[in-house]
């Protein structure tokens, strides 16, 4: 067991959405290309995760029935709380989007993105671009949390740049019309995915509503980063991406962590070995199997490095087409083991390497 002092929580009280009471304070964050279903239940196995959320869904792809955006609105008896986020430039279309997913029965919250940098989504007025925009903003938020009685987060950046740093603002008027929480992310959009989260600018946003949780992001890896996140930013609850990608037990350590002040290690070898089979598998049940040997490359690329896989060994399970040639490798990798370590080696506090880049959509 690693050891810290138990957290002095700003907000030590539940987090919730209005009236959707979350169980624990630390939520999955939307991940393009990651967070989806397959993953969100694995996380949940593990324990500690208060809130799980889609990748950014196209409000247009939902109003319109297309099979790709309705397929990553998909949920489990297994998988709650759960939240879609939505994305899109057009009140009418947003707002039509919430109610279709109000009408679904299994959506317990709605968030808007209004934080990814990417240009295929902000040249459509869409996601970190709508910080341009504030009184047409405000008005499309208000929208979609009229037009809903599920709770409404508004999920952004601090700003366009640093000369830009509206998030306290917005923040401020979504409170005013209704929006459940907000999520902020410690980078501004010219940013994108570089530099270092500012905290004093997620503490801004704290300050500037009197009463609905904000919740922190960004580079939190570890327990101890979550740490800084409470006592820096004041936040009353935090959300992790890429820090679960590499560590999907750290869920489970800060809800230990906050209990006792005492948290267990993240899992071994073997352990990461067998949640990348169960992931696959949930693959293979939504996708089928040709499909999510295809789909889960990419995940499992992560998998392996944090378990210190070999590149010869990486590069094979890439190139593996079959179920067959799928399970050859992986019973190679089961065979040879970590590099440099033994099968239990990695440490609680372990910066083993994350995705970099354009994982995170916000």
């Amino acid at each position: 067991m690693s050891q810290l002092l138990p957290p002095r929580l700003p907000h030590p009280e539940p987090v919730c959405y209005g009236a959707l009471r979350l169980p624990s304070r630390y939520m999955i964050s939307p991940l393009a290309g990651y967070t989806n279903l397959a993953f969100r239940r694995v996380c949940r196995a593990l324990g500690g995760v208060g809130l799980g959320t889609t990748d950014l869904v196209s409000a247009r792809g939902i109003v319109f029935k297309s099979p790709r955006s309705l397929q990553l609105t998909e949920t489990a008896p297994d998988d709650k709380p759960f939240a879609v986020q939505i994305f899109g430039g057009d009140p009418i279309l947003m707002r039509d989007a919430a109610q279709y997913l109000e009408s679904m029965g299994t959506v317990d919250s709605i968030d808007i993105n209004m934080g990814c940098p990417v240009s295929r989504i902000t040249g459509t007025g869409a996601g970190s671009a709508m910080m341009c925009r504030p009184s047409e903003t405000t008005e499309l938020v208000r929208s979609v949390v009229e037009a809903v009685r599920i709770p409404v987060t508004v999920k952004m950046r601090l700003g366009w740049d640093e000369t830009q740093i509206t998030a306290p603002e917005f923040a401020r008027e979504f409170e005013q019309i209704g929006v459940a929480a907000i999520a902020i992310h410690g980078r501004t959009r010219a940013q994108g995915f570089s530099g270092t989260v500012n905290l004093d600018g997620i503490r801004q946003v704290v300050e500037a509503v009197d009463q609905i949780p904000v919740i922190g992001n960004g580079d939190v890896r570890t327990v101890a980063d979550a740490a800084r996140m409470f006592e820096v930013t004041g936040c009353h609850a935090i959300s992790i991406g890429r820090g679960a990608l590499a560590n999907p037990w750290i869920f489970r350590q800060l809800t230990e962590w906050e209990a006792t002040g005492s948290y267990g290690p993240p899992g071994t070898f073997d352990d990461r070995l067998g949640l990348l089979r169960k992931q696959l598998g949930y693959y293979e049940q939504q996708q089928g199997i040709d499909r999510a040997i295809r789909l889960f490359r990419r995940m499992a690329h992560w998998y392996l490095k944090s378990m210190r896989v070999s590149s010869e060994l990486r590069n094979a399970y890439q190139n593996a087409v079959t179920p067959t040639e799928v399970e050859a490798v992986l019973q190679q990798i089961a065979a040879v083991g970590p590099r440099g370590m033994s099968r239990d080696g990695l440490l609680p506090d372990m910066h083993v390497p994350v995705p970099s880049g354009p994982v995170e959509n916000w």
